[in-house]
């Protein structure tokens, strides 16, 4: 177990000493801006520090049961892990698969997003530069249906870690079937924030715009459903809206940028085909919509800070994950309102 959590702590330190290399890298392999990568950089290291520290805590159990017997429970690693994570937070979602499986003792298989694979591979480097014995974890590229779903479906696998969307993930657990292997699976939302008019409207504001346009909305948490009071309905649309168009765009190796591109044309057009259903259902289209273009934006992906509004609670654009920067706002009128609304969604 020491010699576990030193190879964890040394694991969090070279990623340190590596920040910046790291953290440029994620930007230019996925156009995620270069501040908020390296605050992902920066969390992949503590992610790895907190796991090294469980590791020599005391896990085991005794439980009281009728004499002559003796019941007791141990920890025990599980086996081989397979490992599917998404192009959103390549790295930091690695860290969070692979330093508590490594903690327990398991050995890994990742399989990064075939869109973002170059921190992963980078890891692998790093990991062989701290000692990690070779094969405790094994770094496989490749997309989804050649690469992922023999993973699931392996018997040599005894457990499935995915992150992504729910089509996918149902997948992977049907095909994890096969021996029963345990399963975890972090998918897609649709997250309501509830805003009361007894609240200060413009920090709500500010945590509105952060909570949906932090990685151009390409969170599985984003805050993509606002739902607020309608005595200051009118006037929070206004004012997100005001700040919203405020919002720099651009590359994400440019300092200034605030909200980078999509991660690929497929996305993009995802994107654009949810808000064409929005305005093909009646949502008010209050900002944005469109995808940016020109010198400044050249090739890539990008869409500007888009917010619907006056929408209805069966609208496509209000149950479904966009999995961009699209916020949709709703009112009510009191808090067993607002509460059926939040719910109001699959």
């Amino acid at each position: 177990a020491l010699e576990r959590a030193g190879v964890l702590f040394k694991i969090a330190d070279i990623i340190d000493k590596h920040q910046d290399e790291l953290a440029e890298l994620e930007t230019l392999n996925g156009g995620k801006p270069l501040r908020e990568a390296k605050y992902d950089i920066a969390d992949t290291a503590n992610c790895f520090r907190y796991y090294a520290g469980l590791i020599t805590k005391p896990s085991g159990q005794t439980v009281d049961v009728p004499a002559p017997s003796v019941s007791s429970i141990v920890r025990e690693p599980i086996g081989v892990c397979g490992q599917i994570v998404p192009w959103n937070y390549p790295l930091l979602m690695s860290a969070w698969k692979l330093a508590p499986a490594l903690a327990a003792g398991n050995t890994c298989i990742l399989k990064p997003s075939e869109y973002t694979p170059l921190t992963a591979m980078r890891l692998a480097e790093l990991l062989q530069e701290v000692g990690l014995p070779e094969g405790v974890v094994n770094i496989v590229t490749g997309a989804g249906p050649t690469v992922g779903m023999p993973l699931a479906e392996s018997k040599l696998v005894d457990k499935i870690a995915f992150t992504g969307s729910v089509r996918t993930g149902k997948i992977i657990a049907q095909a994890a079937l096969g021996n029963l292997k345990k399963v975890t699976l972090e998918l897609g939302g649709k997250s309501p924030m509830i805003v009361f008019k007894d609240f200060d409207l413009d920090t709500a504001v500010d945590y509105a715009l952060f909570a949906i346009y932090c990685n151009a909305g390409q969170v599985c948490s984003a805050g993509s459903r606002m739902i607020v009071e309608e005595s200051i309905y009118d006037d929070f649309v206004k004012k997100m809206a005001e700040r919203a168009k405020k919002i720099r765009v651009g590359p994400g190796m440019d300092s200034d940028t605030e909200m980078g591109p999509l991660v690929s044309e497929q996305q993009m057009n995802t994107v654009l085909n949810f808000i064409d259903i929005g305005k093909k259902e009646g949502a008010r289209l209050v900002t944005g919509g469109e995808r940016l273009e020109g010198e400044k934006y050249g090739k890539g992906f990008y869409i500007g800070p888009t917010i619907f509004a006056d929408v209805k609670p069966d609208m496509r654009v209000v149950q479904e994950e966009i999995f961009g920067p699209v916020v949709v706002v709703q009112k009510f009128k009191d808090e067993e309102h607002a509460i059926e609304m939040a719910n109001n969604c699959d």
